[in-house]
């Protein structure tokens, strides 16, 4: 399991962030504040502040992390 923080700050970026993660058949939350949504839940982000980072949990092992990690390069924030 990882924790990274993303940023999802238009309507094009969340659509293809759902659909970049949705090839993976690991579990993705996003966390904003105490609300925890199903990541491939493109109704669920639109629920949360998109305007600040989200932090984005992977439920993941090890093995299978780096390459989420360098599918999710262009939503990171540094």
């Amino acid at each position: 399991m990882k924790t990274v923080q993303i940023c999802l700050n238009s309507i094009d970026k969340v659509k293809a962030f759902v659909n970049e993660i949705s090839k993976f058949q690991t579990d993705f939350d996003l966390v904003s504040g105490r609300y925890v949504i199903d990541a491939k839940s493109i109704m669920g982000i639109f629920s949360l502040d998109l305007s600040k980072p989200i932090d984005l949990t992977i439920h993941a092992d090890e093995s299978g992390i780096n390459e989420i990690l360098e599918v999710l390069k262009p939503y990171l924030v540094e």
